[in-house]
This record gives C-alpha cells, sequence and structure tokens, in this order.
C-alpha cells in the first residue's frame, strides 16, 4: 500500500462494522436505534453483529428482523454474528446450521475473547497460570498467531474482532509479536479475504499489525463494538491508531536473518 492510499484511511471512519443490538445479552439498544445513529452519525455502512454460539438458534429471527427495518438513504446495511476463537485448529465457536453468504448472514466475526488453547479454550486467568508454570511466553504468541491464521483459512466471509485484545489479558503485549508474527498474521488476511476491524473499544490492533496489514494488501475496517446506540460510529482512539499506522507504511517488515532463525 503506498503512502497516497494510507492517506485515504480517515474515509474508514465512514463505517462501524461491529455493532450490537439487543439480540446480544448485553446490549441495550435496538436494531432500529441502532441504525437510526448511524445514519446520524453520517455513516455510509453499518454491520450489525451479535454474539452467538453453537448453541444459538435466533440467527434466522435477527435476519428477519433486520430485513424488516427501514433503512436511510445513502446507507448500507450488512450483518454478523459474532463467535469466540475456541482452540489451536482455529475452530469457531458457530452453530452448526449457520448460513453465511446468499440468503445468510454477510460475515462471522471472530472474537479472541479467549485464548486458543491446545485442547480448547484457555481463560485468561488459565493461560497465566499455564505461562507462570512454564509454558514460554514465545511459544504462547506462537500458537495464538498459527489459530489465528487457521481461523481465517476455516472460516469463509469472516472479519477479525478486536484482534490481539486477549493478549494484555494474560500479561502480554502486542509488541512482543514482533514483524515476523505481524507478516504471517497479515498475509494471511489478505489471502484468505479476511476483513479485520479496528475496533474504538479496545484500541487494537496496534499501529504495528494495521501497517502490516495495509502492507500485505489486507482490508481493514472501523468499528466502534458498539452496545449501545449512542456510540455507533463515534470514534476517538481509532483515529489515532490509523494515523499512526499510516506513518509506518512501507516501512521494511520482513523480519532479519537473526529472528527468521527463531
Amino acid at each position: 500500500m503506498s503512502r497516497t492510499e494510507a492517506e485515504r484511511l480517515p474515509a474508514l471512519l465512514l463505517g462501524d462494522f461491529h455493532v450490537h443490538s439487543t439480540f446480544s445479552d448485553d446490549a441495550r439498544s435496538t436494531l432500529a436505534e441502532n441504525i437510526q445513529a448511524a445514519a446520524d452519525a453520517g455513516l455510509r455502512t453499518l454491520r450489525l453483529t451479535d454474539h452467538v454460539r453453537a448453541s444459538t438458534t435466533y440467527v434466522p429471527d435477527f435476519l428477519a428482523a433486520v430485513a424488516a427495518e427501514r433503512v436511510p438513504d445513502g446507507l448500507t446495511v450488512l450483518t454478523g454474528v459474532e463467535a469466540k476463537l475456541l482452540d489451536a485448529s482455529g475452530a469457531v465457536d458457530t452453530p452448526a446450521d449457520l448460513v453465511v453468504g446468499p440468503g445468510g448472514v454477510d460475515a462471522v466475526v471472530i472474537g479472541d475473547h479467549q485464548f486458543p488453547g491446545t485442547d480448547g479454550p484457555w481463560s485468561p486467568r488459565a493461560t497465566r497460570e499455564r505461562l507462570d508454570a512454564g509454558l514460554s511466553e514465545e511459544d504462547a504468541l506462537d500458537l495464538l498467531i498459527e489459530a489465528s491464521i487457521r481461523a481465517m483459512e476455516r472460516t469463509r466471509h469472516a472479519q477479525l474482532a478486536h484482534w490481539f485484545s486477549i493478549l494484555p489479558k494474560i500479561g502480554l503485549d502486542e509488541a512482543q509479536l514482533g514483524p515476523e508474527r505481524l507478516l504471517a498474521w497479515a498475509e494471511a488476511a489478505a489471502a484468505t479475504g479476511t476483513i479485520v476491524e479496528v475496533n474504538e473499544k479496545w484500541a487494537c490492533p496496534g499501529p504495528a499489525a494495521i501497517a502490516a496489514l495495509l502492507d500485505a494488501g489486507a482490508r481493514i475496517v472501523a468499528s466502534t463494538d458498539s452496545h449501545v446506540a449512542s456510540d455507533v460510529g463515534r470514534y476517538d482512539r481509532v483515529p489515532a491508531l490509523l494515523e499512526a499506522a499510516a506513518a509506518q507504511v512501507g516501512a521494511e517488515r520482513r523480519p532479519t536473518q537473526q529472528e527468521g532463525a527463531r
């Protein structure tokens, strides 16, 4: 991606690709309230996104309710379901009968709510206990990136939600990922057509990761992860992340010989 293209990043703020409604049990606003808030904020694109797990049955009702809403001129409304990354194989916690694409939701929004362990999802506390017991930080970071790549390869029409938000919860930092891991992750996003959101609520991924995505040709979008309509399309942290990433676009991001031999 050229610096000229990077200068167009503020246009991303005309979309909000992760907005929850009362179909999620932790959200307060209706579909109609979110749609009106998006129009009031001058957005062009809105992805209505609600939580699912394997046992969820409401998705057809959700899609019917979205289809019945009046959408103001100039606004495109998309749909999505947010499901957590489960384990190192890249499995995602979605209903077996979920339809993605024509006749179904437009995207599966994958969240790193827990750490993708070798035997299932590890809570932040369980992950920290494993780190304290001898799991190296390097191996944990490798596991996260490998699981991320496998999830992108396994999931059609995927969008990564608040990616790397799990790291501070387990006492690690995104800066520890380094160029080699970010390169592999970003190239996988580009190769699979996975969308990666820059998330307002969690302020992630960081500038180095965003720049790696842009250099790889992956698609990024902005999201608020809103749970109340008053937050829809309201960005404070995302613009700074995009600005910092734009300054890094085109920087040498290939691992050094020493890093590659690690």
